[in-house]
């Protein structure tokens, strides 16, 4: 929520998304609805949830070394092409600017996050386009969310923007590294004990 909801509020305040009023309960936090805070409680717990139930029952679930780290560096390499041709979009500019450098760091730091991670990602990416899509105006009358297409590329995975997808990455393995470097400098507090 530290990084995410301030992102949301300047964003919204700027017009670079927001919300259909017909959708909340008029409740607004920072000129954010109530369901918007709530949205960063729930659904990185969940994704969070989810990728450690998915270790539980499928522990060998990994890729290799060699592939997750060439998955790293071939979607850093990816983003940084995208982003130096739209550094002028705001959602692009921001999102992959934040997306680089996490999976770099992880990279570096924990790369055993990133073998399971991938995976696991693709397994949460089903909800994530079912919700995102419904959120975004797919199979309801009026979106929930709206974007300016002036400040991402312009591309969608059906009504979703390209750059949802990158968000997702970036709030869950951003979770996800952080809980797992609390964890291990909790057990190493403790071991000191």
């Amino acid at each position: 929520m530290g990084i995410f909801i301030p992102w949301d509020v300047i964003f919204t305040v700027n017009g670079i998304w927001g919300f259909n009023q017909d959708y909340f309960l008029g409740v607004k936090i920072f000129s954010l609805p109530l369901e918007e805070w709530l949205f960063f409680i729930c659904i990185p717990f969940a994704c969070v949830f989810t990728h450690y139930a998915l270790l539980l029952y499928v522990p060998k679930m990994k890729l290799g070394e060699n592939s997750s780290k060439t998955i790293a560096v071939g979607l850093m390499l990816i983003l940084a092409l995208l982003l130096i041709f739209n550094y002028d979009k705001w959602y692009t500019l921001v999102n992959f600017s934040l997306a680089i450098p996490l999976t770099f760091v992880v990279l570096k730091y924990n790369p055993k996050l990133l073998q399971h991670f991938y995976l696991t990602f693709l397994v949460i990416l089903i909800p994530f386009f079912i919700v995102n899509g419904i959120l975004t105006g797919s199979w309801i009358e009026n979106q929930v969310v709206w974007y300016n297409n002036a400040e991402n590329l312009g591309f969608r995975m059906g009504t979703i923007p390209v750059e949802d997808s990158i968000y997702a990455y970036t709030m869950i393995l951003l979770n996800l590294f952080l809980f797992e470097f609390f964890s291990k400098k909790n057990k190493t507090t403790k071991g000191c004990d």
